[in-house]
Parts: structure tokens; C-alpha cells; sequence
């Protein structure tokens, strides 16, 4: 009878409640540094202006604004490109940053050169392409946005030549 008054050894519980808690937090931990690795952004290169670009100078800035038949207002960059290198040019794209009251930027447009001709009763403007701009020569030329920025601090932008086309 004496194994029936002995209390029979059960195996005592261990608290692994505090082992479980760390192991999930470092499993979250590990997850969601995975996570802000993966979806970390890549550091967004400028890309370098092309080489002809030193060769195209903009003078004479002018800026306008008027109201289209919508009641819409329409703002105008009116101003005279020079090519001072050696090669015609056959297309130009500008990046025209406006800045707010604080010289942050305020919107970013990237468009193309149009040259300005006045030889109708009203003023056109036609692609580079249709009038390239030769060594030494200078022309008009207009760019029009039809939405600026509120934040705009009215100021002349910033122009940026992003890409030229020459021959």
C-alpha cells in the first residue's frame, strides 16, 4: 500500500509564457523589418541634363497670364532661347518649377519649347521641330500652362533644360 499513500511525482508545469512573448516579438520584429527593407524606396536619381544643354541660354523672361473662353486663367512664359554652340536644334524639353512663399516647390511641369510666330494677325507657336534653331540664332519662344499651382508666389519659375534634340 505504500504506493497509494506516496503522492505519485507530477512533472511540474514550467512557465514558458515569458519564452513564447519574446519569441513573438522578436518574430514581429524581424517581419517588420523585413517589410520596411522591401518597401523602402531607391534613393531617385537626377538624371544629368543633356550635354547640349550648356549650348541653349534663355533670355528676356516675360510672364502673362489671361483667361481662356472657360474663364479658366492661362499663364504664359514668353522669352527668347539662344543657341550658342555649333549644332541646329531640332526639340527641346524644359522642366519648369514653380516655387510657393517659402522657395519650396509648388508644382513641376515638364513641356516642350514652342517657338513664337507672329507672322498672322495673332501670335502661334509651332514645335521646334518645325522651326530649329541654328547655330547662333535666337528666337521666341512660349510656354503655357493652363493650371498653376495656388501655392505659386507669382515669382518667374525656374527652366531647366531635360532633354535636346540636335543634328
Amino acid at each position: 500500500m505504500d504506493g497509494l499513500i506516496e503522492p505519485s511525482p507530477i512533472p511540474a508545469e514550467r512557465d514558458t509564457s515569458r519564452r513564447s512573448i519574446v519569441i513573438a516579438i522578436a518574430v514581429i520584429v524581424a517581419i517588420a523589418a523585413m517589410v520596411a527593407i522591401a518597401l523602402r524606396q531607391r534613393p531617385k536619381l537626377q538624371p544629368a541634363p543633356p550635354a547640349y544643354a550648356a549650348n541653349l541660354k534663355f533670355s528676356d523672361l516675360k510672364m502673362s497670364q489671361a483667361q481662356n473662353f472657360v474663364g479658366a486663367t492661362v499663364t504664359y512664359v514668353d522669352g527668347t532661347l539662344n543657341n550658342v554652340g555649333d549644332k541646329t536644334v531640332t526639340h527641346i524639353t524644359v522642366q519648369v518649377t514653380f516655387s510657393d512663399s517659402y522657395n519650396q516647390v509648388a508644382q513641376i511641369e515638364s513641356v516642350p519649347i514652342r517657338i513664337l510666330q507672329t507672322a498672322g494677325p495673332y501670335d502661334d507657336t509651332a514645335d521646334v521641330s518645325q522651326s530649329p534653331l541654328a547655330p547662333g540664332q535666337s528666337k521666341r519662344f512660349r510656354l503655357t500652362f493652363e493650371h498653376v499651382s495656388e501655392q505659386w508666389n507669382q515669382t518667374y519659375p525656374q527652366l531647366k533644360v531635360t532633354d535636346a534634340t540636335v543634328k
